[in-house]
């Protein structure tokens, strides 16, 4: 194999290493970020029921169907 040839693999191996860590950091971002939205999504879940207990019942009868 001729060096040309090896140094083209070396290359080629760091460049797919650094995709490969790139794309490594990306995904636990991403997966952060949807621990971080699912807390969110709980939080105001837990909100809008505590928000619907306080709401008075409608006693007005639902309008008629023509």
């Amino acid at each position: 194999m001729g060096n040309d040839r090896f140094e083209e693999l070396e290359t080629k191996i760091a460049f797919q290493e650094d995709v490969i860590q790139k794309l490594d950091d990306a995904l636990a971002s991403q997966q952060q970020q949807i621990m971080d939205l699912q807390i969110q999504l709980k939080h105001v879940t837990s909100q809008l029921k505590t928000l619907e207990t306080q709401l008075p019942d409608s006693a007005e009868p639902p309008p008629p169907h023509y």
